[in-house]
Order: structure tokens, then sequence, then C-alpha cells
């Protein structure tokens, strides 16, 4: 009998895989559909506005991620995440591509942080992302913050990179630090345009009712002019109680991408003021005010945007919500509303506005 069970013994551990299986995967996502009735407001040049209803799908978004626990304290991670584009199959990032958003392989560890590399949002965005009441839905703060291509910096600092190796520390009494390397351009090596690459540095401060962050980013950009450089800093601030929350961003940014002279072209200061107070457990108001002053040396490039919503709960992980936005741009400004493909300004010196009527659902 003793033989017989040693035996056994020794053939179940042959036929045994050589790791036991210690990983775990999930599927999450998020679905977001709102009709927005935008008007793009009349242009400095006198050219008259016009009103469009647009369904739009917002931040849809379908991930899975997964981790396997490595002993001491160690684990692999990983997580590929997709926007899902519910209205519109054709527009960006909803067809022919994958893992558009937030997409990495890592290590994780109890005691010295997280190290990753693939797609990811820079520390500069993340400092202050939790901040916008509005986030990822029309009124988004990033329509005049953080900085749009292309309009108000060379490259945006709010932004979700490719490319990118960053390093996560762990809490450490509520302080985490994060710091990311991104390599803006891998095949343009030449003598006139030799490199383009970011840094980007974030300190986040948590303990209830308090949030305070603090976040640099710099942009060296030969490949849009020889030596060139953008940097931006940001300062964030919240504070939560039992009914309400407000929050508070500002940001500074220069640059010497103006040729020949190196003067600023893009550099300005921008703030963000934030509040939501809670009626009842199921039914939120929020209120929020953004805004960005003179962009470089151009004059009357100023602009500022207003926006109110109103949230009510279905469920834990379902609520439908209703809010008005409107962008006030000054005679040289042009700022759109950053999260829809659809019409949103009518040229320089327009001010847009949008009503918008949605649902969003978790999984």
């Amino acid at each position: 009998m003793q033989k017989k069970i040693i035996a056994l013994a020794i053939a179940a551990a042959i036929s045994a895989p050589a790791f036991a299986d210690t990983s775990s995967v999930t599927v999450y996502g998020k679905a977001d559909m709102s009709y927005d009735y935008i008007t793009t407001g009349t242009s400095a040049a006198a050219v008259a506005g016009v009103s469009k209803g647009n369904v739009s799908s917002n931040v849809s978004k379908f991930g899975i991620k997964g981790s396997e626990d490595l002993g001491d304290g160690l684990a692999a991670v990983w997580q590929i995440e997709q926007q899902v584009n519910m209205d519109n199959t054709t527009a960006a990032g909803g067809t022919g591509t994958l893992a558009t958003r937030n997409t990495f392989l890592g290590l994780k560890s109890d005691t010295a942080g997280t190290v990753l590399m693939g797609r990811h949002d820079t520390p500069y965005k993340i400092s202050t992302r939790a901040l916008d009441v509005f986030g990822d839905n029309i009124a988004d703060n990033r329509s005049l913050m953080g900085g749009v291509s292309g309009r108000t910096a060379a490259a945006s600092f709010d932004g979700r990179q490719t490319d990118v190796i960053a390093y996560i520390s762990p809490s450490l009494s509520g302080f985490t630090g994060a710091i990311a390397y991104v390599n803006l351009t891998e095949t343009n090596v030449t003598a006139a345009a030799p490199k383009a690459n970011a840094l980007s540095l974030a300190g986040m401060y948590s303990a209830d009712p308090f949030y305070a962050s603090l976040a640099y980013e710099e942009h060296k950009l030969d490949t849009v002019l020889v030596g060139g450089k953008e940097k931006a800093t940001k300062l964030g601030l919240g504070y939560k109680a039992d009914a309400f929350a407000v929050n508070f961003a500002y940001e500074k940014t220069s640059d010497n991408l103006t040729a020949i002279t190196g003067a600023n072209k893009y550099g300005h200061s921008a703030y963000y003021l934030a509040g939501k107070y809670n009626i009842t457990s199921t039914d939120a108001v929020k209120l929020a005010y953004s805004k960005s002053n003179q962009i470089g040396a151009t004059l009357n490039s100023g602009a500022n945007q207003f926006s109110l919503g109103y949230d009510h709960n279905l469920s834990k992980r379902t609520k439908v919500y209703a809010m008005y936005s409107r962008i006030n741009n000054q005679a040289a400004a042009a700022n759109s509303f950053s999260q829809t493909t659809a019409i949103s300004a009518n040229g320089i010196g327009a001010s847009p506005s949008v009503i918008s009527l949605g649902m969003s659902h978790t999984f």
C-alpha cells in the first residue's frame, strides 16, 4: 500500500505544472452615451454659427487586465485597453486599431513600486485628472487645460503617450511619486532633427479629506525646431467632505518655439476651479470654471469656460446626467470642446456652447 501511495505521489508531481498558476484576469469597461446639442457661435469674421444635434460616445472603453504573483511581494502586471466609439465606428480609434488607451506590461512590487512600458498617461496628466468633475465628457476641462496640440502647445501635456517607460512609487504615508520618459519619435534620428522626447514628473499626496499634487513636464522638440523645448508646471488641490468637494488646478507653460527670436509661441497660464455638492445619496450638482490667459505674444487669445451639471445615480454603476457648457473665446482665440468629434467651434472668436443629456454605465 505504501509503495502505491509513493508511486501516485511521484506521478502527480510529474504531471503537475512547474509553477502554480497564481494569475488573474479582469474584464472591465465603461459605456457612456449622450445626446449633445452644440451651437458653434459666430466668429470674429461675422460668420454665422450653426447648431447641430449629435449622439456622442464620449470615452466609452473596454479593457482587460491581469497580474501574476511571482512571490516575495512581486507581481507581473499588464493591461490592454481600447476606446470604443459606440456611435460611429469610423471615428478616430474606433476601427482598425487596438490598445489605443493605457496599455502596458510591467512589474509591481509591494515595497518598491511599479515599473511599466507601453502606452500610458503621463504623470503630469495623472496628477489632476481626478479633479475634473466633468472628466471624459464634453465639458471636460482639457478644452483649456493641459495644452491642446497645435493651439496652446506643440504637443499636449495632458496626454496619453506611446513609447513610455514609467515608474510609480508605492504610497508612503499618503505620498506617491511618478516619473516617465517618453520617446516622442522613434524613427527620426538625423543631424537636423536628432531627437524628440519628453520627461514627466509628479508628486501626489492624498489623506482624506485633502489632496495635493505638483507636476512638471518638459518636451524636447528638435523635430519642430532644432533646440526647441516646451515645459509646463501644474499645481492641484482638492478637498472632499461628506456632502461636497472643491477642486483647483493651476498650470503655467513656456517654450522657445518662435523661430529666430526663441520667444514663447504657446506659453501661457491657466486655472480651473470646480465644486460638487451631493444633494442626496443619489443626486449631485456640479459647477466648474476654467480660464486660459493670453497665448504667447498673441493679443486677445485668452478664453474661459463655464460648466453646470446634474447627476442622478440609478445604481452604483449606472447614472444619468445633464450638463451645460460654454467656451467664451476672445477675438484671437479658437478653443473648442475637446471630447467630441462633432462640430464645436466656428473659427477665431467664436464661442461654442452645448447642452448634453446622457447615461453612463461601468462594468
